[in-house]
């Protein structure tokens, strides 16, 4: 059965406004604390269907930011296609009630112009997921990594033309260095578009954005902070606690590797797992509260294979503060 058009979302997904937004930096923009990102899950090798059931249950409770880019698969691209046919067959109507982000800097197409961070790559990359996307504009559009060898006035101003050309309305970062970011925020302001958002790896496991003085400059700047990989692939979950499942991504060793499970790394796991217990929660639901709850915070882009995965994930926006001692 088609049911194109059939989508109706649920009258009460901002019932819970209150708790469940923030808002990004100094911006008009309000980001809900847990965002939906496409990076797996949603690709071409992935079944339509249950990107459809994951994406309808978040907009139905609420979540309005989908993030994306142009090289999510796989293949290249497909997780922008799935976006795509999702904006066809459900949410033209909702299109204003959607904050949609996308990327450019990794590997996309072949040659010299696929990658990294020029103008000439920018322009292109963004032109193209808009096609795919069936978008008119994004609402963010980041440079998803540094590129030291092209000059960072060009991807900035890149990056601005995009904005001033309407085919985005917000800017980003990922992944930058301290310093290249400092550039970055005062070109832009001094530009006319601020920067909105960092998006950088930000979990129990790795807090280089923290040691790196990167989530207090933005807090400081007044641009936001969202953390992507924030269950560490899954590490911080139960999924490890008793073994490498024979389907499981450690095993796959595409993202994560057996040799990364040490026994310190299993202990202190473990420990945390104990911790969540005691708290009345999941690791995974720990783990996602405790960046949260890190000052400058806005939002926690998590993935999803299930909607029940997801509606688990969700619990963490309840979650009780705690201090560092506890972990």
């Amino acid at each position: 059965m088609d049911l194109k058009g059939f989508y109706m979302p649920s009258e009460n997904r901002y019932d819970d406004s209150d708790n469940l937004y923030r808002r990004c930096g100094r911006s008009g923009v309000m980001l809900p604390k847990i965002s939906l990102g496409f990076w797996h899950n949603f690709g071409g090798v992935d079944p339509y269907e249950r990107s459809r059931a994951i994406t309808h249950y978040a907009f139905d409770h609420g979540i309005t930011h989908f993030d994306l880019a142009n090289n999510y698969g796989p293949p290249y691209g497909s997780a922008e296609e799935t976006m795509g046919r999702l904006i066809d067959d459900d949410f033209k109507p909702y299109r204003d009630e959607l904050f949609i982000s996308t990327k450019a800097g990794y590997d996309m197409w072949p040659g010299p112009y696929g990658n990294f961070g020029s103008r000439k790559y920018l322009m292109a990359s963004i032109d193209q997921s808009l096609r795919r996307m069936h978008l008119d504009y994004a609402d963010l559009f980041y440079s998803h990594r540094y590129d030291p060898d092209t000059p960072v006035e060009e991807t900035l101003q890149a990056m601005t033309d995009i904005v001033k050309q309407g085919k985005a309305l917000y800017l980003g970062i990922s992944n930058w260095p301290l310093e290249p970011l400092k550039v970055a925020v005062e070109y832009l302001k001094a530009h006319g578009v601020p920067l909105l958002i960092y998006q950088g790896r930000l979990n129990l496991l790795d807090r280089k954005p923290i040691e790196q003085g990167i989530l207090d400059y933005c807090a400081e700047q007044g641009v936001g902070f969202i953390s992507f990989s924030p269950l560490a692939q899954g590490l911080l979950t139960d999924r490890y606690l008793n073994g490498i499942p024979k389907d499981s991504r450690m095993a796959i060793g595409k993202f994560l590797r057996e040799e990364q499970l040490t026994d310190d790394l299993l202990a202190y796991l473990q420990r945390l797992n104990a911790t969540a217990a005691a708290r009345g929660e999941t690791l995974a639901e720990m783990a996602l509260a405790w960046i949260l709850h890190r000052p400058g915070m806005t939002s926690v882009l998590v993935g999803a294979s299930s909607v029940a995965q997801l509606e688990k994930n969700m619990r963490c926006v309840s979650a009780q503060p705690f201090g560092e001692e506890e972990i």
